[in-house]
Parts: structure tokens; sequence; C-alpha cells
């Protein structure tokens, strides 16, 4: 392995989100130098590229590097009396200077060179080597974006048809969970199925029914608990998988309303962990039979079953849609409140 050209390198960037053109200009830094630092601000932030996901996707994509993601709060904290940082619309010849400062008064970084792709590499390597009183080399990569046609603007806009542009940790976060709520028998699980097929994606089945006939359909305060836990774990690790949607067949607030039914009792574990937040919540009207399966109730507990969900949900002020009709006109309203399919769009081999 050949030695290092520089000592300590800096890439410096918004990654919002990170993609693989960030990825590789990373690399390349990472092949050149003895240590590579990773400096990451943006103002304003972007949904869902908050200073707290930036900085998990570059430590979990680059744990060799030193990542430092700043926003305000956290460079207030470093440093009460220095500026806040600058927007992105500013213009060069404050941003220059700015970061030269960040760099030599606040991070104590002294760095030897500047990697980037784009034409301001250079007069920024000038101003740190100014403030710092040291020289720093511009290194220029992939100047035009031939490797990596990237803007980082598109991702944001069109995630899902450019998922491959990014690696699968990042793309997870733009994903949107979606959860089908209702009592028994109003279809949920036919609709969450349905939808995944529609949009192509995968969706998470109910892991209550499937403990409840584990356990014989008895079952304890405790396994309602265990039962959110998993429902949650297995959504997470679904993530993965999905594309643009992933459909949630119940949630932990389902767990709550049995435990409230079965038990009386409210656990403060369990009133956690129903507040999980979905991107969209389909409620799912009791307006058509009953269908009884050997495992539910009776269409009076479907109907309270209703009720306590549109209270909850009030409570907690979560606006969701309601499903009404047949499964098709159940599925109808849900892709106009949905949207259409995005496709991904493969890219080319390099």
């Amino acid at each position: 392995m050949s030695p290092a050209r520089w000592r300590t390198g800096l890439v410096v960037g918004k990654f919002s989100p990170l993609h693989l053109g960030h990825e590789a200009l990373i690399h390349h830094a990472l092949s050149q130098c003895d240590e590579v630092v990773v400096l990451g601000y943006s103002v304003p932030e972007f949904e869902p590229c908050d200073a707290l996901r930036r900085r998990q996707w570059l430590h979990e994509r680059f744990p060799q590097a030193r990542s430092i993601v700043l926003d305000d709060a956290t460079l207030h904290a470093l440093a009460p009396g220095f500026a806040p940082l600058l927007p992105n619309g500013a213009a060069d010849s404050l941003h220059q200077p700015y970061l030269a400062a960040l760099l030599t008064d606040v991070l104590q970084l002294r760095i030897d060179v500047l990697f980037g792709s784009e034409a301001y590499v250079q007069p920024t390597a000038q101003a740190i080597a100014h403030r710092q009183g040291g020289p720093v080399e511009p290194a220029l990569f992939d100047l035009h974006r031939v490797r990596f046609p990237i803007c980082g603007t598109q991702l944001r806009r069109h995630p899902h048809r450019h998922r491959h542009d990014m690696a699968a940790c990042v793309y997870r976060s733009f994903v949107q969970r979606v959860c089908l709520l209702g009592g028994e028998s109003t279809g949920k699980t036919t609709l969450a199925a349905r939808l995944a097929q529609h949009y192509a994606t995968v969706w998470a089945p109910e892991y209550g029914r499937e403990h409840w006939e584990a356990r014989g359909g008895q079952l304890t305060p405790q396994d309602l608990l265990h039962i959110a836990e998993t429902q949650i774990q297995r959504e997470q690790d679904l993530l993965a998988e999905a594309h643009q949607f992933l459909f949630c067949d119940t949630s932990p607030l389902t767990t709550l309303c049995y435990s409230v039914a079965m038990f009386g009792e409210q656990p403060a574990a369990l009133v956690a962990a129903a507040a999980r937040g979905y991107a969209q919540v389909l409620l799912c009207e009791p307006d058509f039979d009953f269908v009884q399966d050997g495992t539910r109730r009776d269409d009076a507990f479907r109907a309270w079953q209703q009720r306590w969900y549109e209270t909850a949900l009030a409570d907690a002020g979560v606006r969701y849609t309601r499903l009404t009709g047949s499964l098709d006109e159940r599925m109808a309203l849900a892709v106009d409140r949905l949207g259409p399919p995005e496709p991904a769009r493969h890219r080319p081999a390099l």
C-alpha cells in the first residue's frame, strides 16, 4: 500500500442527503490522507436530512473518518460567542472566510488538503491557508460530475426515483411508513397487501395476531408490550426492503387498545410505544358486514374499537384519512391520498 500524500484532509458539504457522489469523494480523500475530516452543515435543513440523520449516515458509511455535522445548537454549545451558521445562499465571499474561522477558531483543525467536486475548492483552500498560516492544497475530484451526475436538490425532490444514487441506510430515511388502523374485520390486512403490491413495496403484517395464535389466545399484559416492541422492530427491519412506502397492518396503538379492552390498563411503556409517529394514518371504517374468522369478538366490539381509535387519534392531534366503502373503494381513496407510484430509475454502469 502506497504512503498517503497528505496527513489531514477535509471534505465539506451539506450531505442533504449523503449520496454516492459524496461517498466517492470521501473514499478518494481517504485513499490520499492519513486522516480525513468530513464536515457537514446546512442552513436551512431539509426533511428528512436533519443533522442527527446526517451524523448517523456518515458514521455508518465512514466509521474510519472523523465526521462532524453542525447545526446552530451544536455550534453554540461548542462556541457560544461564534456566529451562527451561514445560510446556503450566502455568497462564497462570506462562506470562505467563515469556514476558515470555523475550522481554526472553533474546531481547532489544521488541514493540509481540501477535497471537492466544485470550482470553489481553490479559493476556499486559499482562505483556509491564510487563516491557519500554512499551505492548503486544493484537490478536485470529478469536477464536471461525469462519473456521478447527481444533484442533492434532485434527490430531495424525487428520492424514490433516484434511490439507487444513495446507500440503503440513507434511502431508508425517505420511506414513508403508512399505518392502517380500524376495528376487527375492516379490511386492514387485505388492504395493506394490495397497497404494497400497487406500490411495488412490502408490508408489515400484524404481529399481535401471530403471537395470540402462538399463545393459544391466552395473553398477559407483558405479552402486549412484547407485541408492540416486536411490531416496531419488524417495521424497522422491513424498511431495508421497502420502496416509497412501508404499509403497516396496525401499530402499537392497536396493542394499547387491546390492553384497555382486555385488562383495563395503559402501562407507561405501552403508551410511549403507541405514540410512534407515521407519515400517514388510514382509518378503516366499520361500514361493511362483520366477518367472524374464529379469532374476532363481535360487531359491538368493532364499533367500540372505532370510537376508541377516533378519540385516541384526536387526543394525540394525529391527522388521518377515513377509508369507507368496499375494498376497491377503500383502495381508491388510499391511492388518491398517497399519490402515484414512483418507480426507481436504475443507474447506468460506470
